[in-house]
């Protein structure tokens, strides 16, 4: 139980380091939260909640494996290479995907209900 607790720990440390050293993993963070107050505005669905919490979950996730990666291949390769610099464009292309489907999905669960409200 012990190696458990210590497991969660770290995991924790962890997602406090990529929330305290990375500006783009803040600016998620906030969107996150604007989504969330957006959907208890609008009372969407479960089934709404569910893609909203899952996206969010995604885009996290990516961001905090990008940073993990850059960190990683900026500790092996110090210096320029090539290869290493198209490793971290891969990585960071994997959040870009991953935001721009969660913005997408946004759009569709959101703007019906703000058209309803504001129109």
């Amino acid at each position: 139980m012990k190696k458990r607790i210590a497991s969660f720990k770290y995991a924790c440390k962890g997602v406090h380091r990529v929330a305290a050293s990375q500006v783009n993993f803040r600016i998620h963070l906030a969107a996150a939260a604007a989504a969330v107050f957006l959907g208890f505005y609008l009372r969407i669905s479960r089934a709404e909640w569910t893609v909203v919490l899952l996206c969010f979950a995604l885009v996290m996730s990516a961001e905090a494996f990008n940073s993990a990666i850059e960190k990683l291949v900026d500790h092996v390769s110090p210096q320029y290479h090539a290869q290493a610099g198209e490793v971290k464009d891969m990585a960071a292309g994997a959040v870009l995907i991953s935001a721009a489907l969660a913005a997408v999905i946004g759009c569709i669960i959101f703007l019906p209900g703000l058209a309803a409200r504001l129109g």
